[in-house]
């Protein structure tokens, strides 16, 4: 199998922690994956079942999922520059909020 990879130009992991070339993005995408309601998890009736599954979890993903490690933005906000006004926009909502409470 290493040689497979190998001639495929493929490095493998060994999930070794503070290793640069690991693969800790893929781990969390999976376990984020398998954990949606509607997953899969003794396969699809055809491919075609299975791209349009996975045709709506990337859009879930990327529009609709809040993700804890890009401070609950999307990954579309993010990509888009959005991220830094949004994030404003709710530490003025957060500041407004303490300032209700101070002032009771």
């Amino acid at each position: 199998m290493l040689v497979t990879l190998y001639q495929l130009g493929i490095t493998p992991s060994n999930s070794r922690t503070r290793v640069s070339n690991d693969n800790p993005y893929s781990e969390s995408l999976f376990k984020t994956l398998k954990y949606r309601p509607n997953y899969q998890p003794k396969g699809f009736e055809s491919i075609e079942a299975a791209r349009e599954w996975v045709s709506l979890f990337v859009k879930w993903y990327d529009y609709e999922h809040h993700h804890s490690g890009i401070n609950f933005l999307t990954p579309n906000q993010m990509r888009s520059g959005k991220g830094p006004e949004i994030l404003q926009k709710c530490h003025q909502v957060y500041e407004a909020a303490t300032c209700l409470v101070i002032d009771r």
